[in-house]
C-alpha cells in the first residue's frame, strides 16, 4: 500500500493455496475496502465518523468485525498481514456474493507502523491490540509491538484522553508490558484485568488460550492529556 515497512513484527504473510473464493475475495472484494486515506482518514469511509479507531493485527477478523457493526458512528481501520487472517475476515463480512460491504470499516493489508508514522496527529479515538505475536525470545524483544521505542508513536495519533487496548494471554508478553508502561509517562495505565472486561468482543485466539489453560490479562491505558 505504498508506505515502507521497517524491520517486521510479524511472522508469515501466506498459507496455504488460496481456494478459488478466497481468491476472489482478495481480487474482488478487498481493494473496495482498502484503506488510503491516510492524509484524512476520515474521509476513506462512506460517511464521516464521529470517532477514528484502530486495530493492529486483527487476525481472524472477529474482533474488528463486532466492534464495526456495535459501533456504525465510528470509522474503524483494521491491520493484519497475513492472508488467511484477511480472508477468514472477508469471509465474515461477505457470507455470499450479494451482500454489502460495511460503510464504516476499512482494511490495511501491510505493516501497521508506516500506517502510524503516515497518520496526521491525534486522529485516533482508539487503539487496538488483540493477542500479537508475542515474540518471546530475548533476542526478539524488539520486535513486539508494545515496546519503549514505539510508544511516542502511538501517543502521537491517539488524541488526548484516547483509549489503548491490548490482551495478551503469554506470560512473557505479559510480563513485558507491565515492565513497559511502569517505565514511561505518556499514558494512564489501569490496573489490568485477567477476565475480559465489558464491550470487549472476544476472539478465537483468547478463546484458544483459556481452553489451554493460559489466562489473557487485558490492559486499557488512557493517553494523558497534559
Amino acid at each position: 500500500m505504498g508506505l515502507k515497512s521497517p524491520e517486521r513484527l510479524y511472522g508469515r504473510i501466506k498459507g496455504h493455496r488460496l481456494r478459488p473464493r478466497q481468491e476472489w475475495l482478495i481480487e474482488t472484494v478487498l481493494p473496495r475496502l482498502a484503506f488510503s486515506a491516510v492524509e484524512d482518514p476520515g474521509a476513506a469511509f462512506t460517511a464521516r465518523p464521529k470517532e477514528i479507531w484502530l486495530e493492529v493485527g486483527f487476525g481472524g477478523g472477529e474482533h474488528a468485525a463486532a466492534l464495526a457493526a456495535e459501533h456504525p458512528a465510528v470509522g474503524l481501520i483494521a491491520c493484519e498481514v497475513f492472508e488467511p487472517g484477511i480472508c477468514s475476515l472477508l469471509s465474515r463480512l461477505v457470507p455470499d456474493d450479494e451482500a454489502s460491504l460495511p460503510g464504516n470499516l476499512r482494511l490495511w493489508t501491510d505493516d501497521a507502523r508506516p500506517l502510524l508514522q503516515a497518520l496526521p496527529d491525534m486522529c485516533l479515538d482508539r487503539l487496538f491490540l488483540m493477542f500479537p505475536d508475542p515474540w518471546p525470545k530475548a533476542r526478539h524483544a524488539k520486535r513486539r509491538f508494545v515496546h519503549p521505542e514505539r510508544l511516542a508513536m502511538v501517543h502521537r495519533v491517539l488524541r488526548p484522553g484516547g483509549i489503548w487496548r491490548i490482551a495478551s494471554d503469554d506470560p512473557t508478553y505479559q510480563a513485558w508490558v507491565n515492565d513497559v508502561f511502569f517505565r514511561q509517562s505518556l499514558f494512564d495505565v489501569a490496573e489490568p484485568k485477567t477476565t475480559r472486561p465489558e464491550g470487549w468482543p472476544p476472539t478465537r485466539y483468547e478463546a484458544k488460550a483459556i481452553n489451554a489453560g493460559r489466562t489473557p490479562v487485558y490492559w486499557e491505558v488512557e493517553r494523558r492529556k497534559g
